[in-house]
């Protein structure tokens, strides 16, 4: 096991973690603020992955197909906050619960009537080939170019929150949404706004990762339970919560997966081990959050007034 290979999936679980942090922000977000549990978040992130592909058809650009889709998966996710899940405010938790898993089945019949159950969306062919970063390492640059995008994104989010007026009234209704309401927040505007940003960071995420994954009617799901670990782990309604955790899920899954088959495969035989580890490193991801909650039961970064 040599030092270029830790390095490399190290890397790989940075690259993981930024995206899983994309999703966990406007999750915690939607969360945090308008105390919603969404599990329609995921089928966000597909929209996207679904509209990158038709806009990069359409305009023959890959980037300009994605600044296309991350307006226009915003846009439908505004409309769906105050066509469908503006009435949900005020109901119980497995009320929302319900409601939003029927809008996963919904989403995926309307998006399989649309595109069909996939759709391709290849990679730009300017970013196909590796970089050497130091000599020996030869690192995807296409990766390279999402671990650089989630940074920028992660930055940008940073600012938003911390220093502007917008960002101000979303810790506020993140920390107490009674005395915010009370200090007459316009909460229906804002929660719209934070609905939008919360689906154009999905709409990063999902056409960012669709080159390397399938894009696949119900492609959210699973990522979307990733996501609420994430967000359990770091803290409902923390952003900095949901970077630290998502980075600390994505490197451990990465880590995890690549090494535990060789581990393993000091005790057992081969077959077992490559079957157990990726299944050992799915469950140390649950491990964590529990030994978090345990410890820390807000989180690790819980938001604050």
């Amino acid at each position: 096991m040599s030092w270029i290979l830790i390095l490399e999936q190290s890397l790989n679980g940075l690259q993981f973690g930024l995206m899983l942090f994309l999703l966990a922000a406007g999750l915690t977000l939607v969360f945090g603020i308008m105390d919603m549990i969404n599990l329609a978040h995921g089928s966000l992130y597909m929209l996207g992955a679904f509209l990158a592909s038709t806009f990069v058809q359409l305009t023959g650009s890959f980037v300009a197909g994605v600044l296309l889709a991350v307006p226009a998966t915003a846009a439908l996710g505004m409309l769906l906050e105050v066509s469908v899940l503006r009435t949900l405010y005020a109901r119980d938790h497995l009320s929302q619960v319900l409601a939003t898993f029927a809008l996963i089945l919904i989403i995926n019949e309307l998006v399989r009537l649309v595109w069909g159950s996939d759709a391709s969306l290849p990679m730009p062919a300017a970013l196909s080939g590796p970089v050497e970063l130091v000599p020996g390492l030869r690192y995807s640059a296409y990766r390279l170019v999402i671990i650089g995008v989630g940074l920028l994104v992660a930055f940008l989010l940073f600012v938003l929150v911390t220093k502007t007026k917008v960002g101000m009234l979303v810790r506020a209704g993140a920390s107490n949404r009674e005395m915010a309401l009370a200090m007459g927040v316009n909460i229906k505007g804002l929660f719209t706004a934070v609905f939008g940003i919360g689906a154009a960071l999905c709409a990063v995420a999902g056409s960012m990762l669709a080159p390397l994954f399938a894009v696949q009617v119900g492609m959210g799901e699973n990522i979307l339970i990733v996501a609420f670990v994430v967000i359990v782990i770091g803290g409902i309604g923390s952003i900095r919560g949901a970077l630290v955790g998502a980075l600390l899920v994505g490197v451990v899954d990465t880590i995890g997966r690549a090494f535990l088959p060789v581990l393993l495969g000091t005790f057992f035989q081969p077959r077992v081990a490559s079957a157990a580890g990726p299944a050992i490193a799915s469950v140390m991801i649950y491990l964590i959050m529990a030994v978090v909650l345990y410890f820390r039961p807000k989180g690790l970064f819980p938001a604050r007034g």
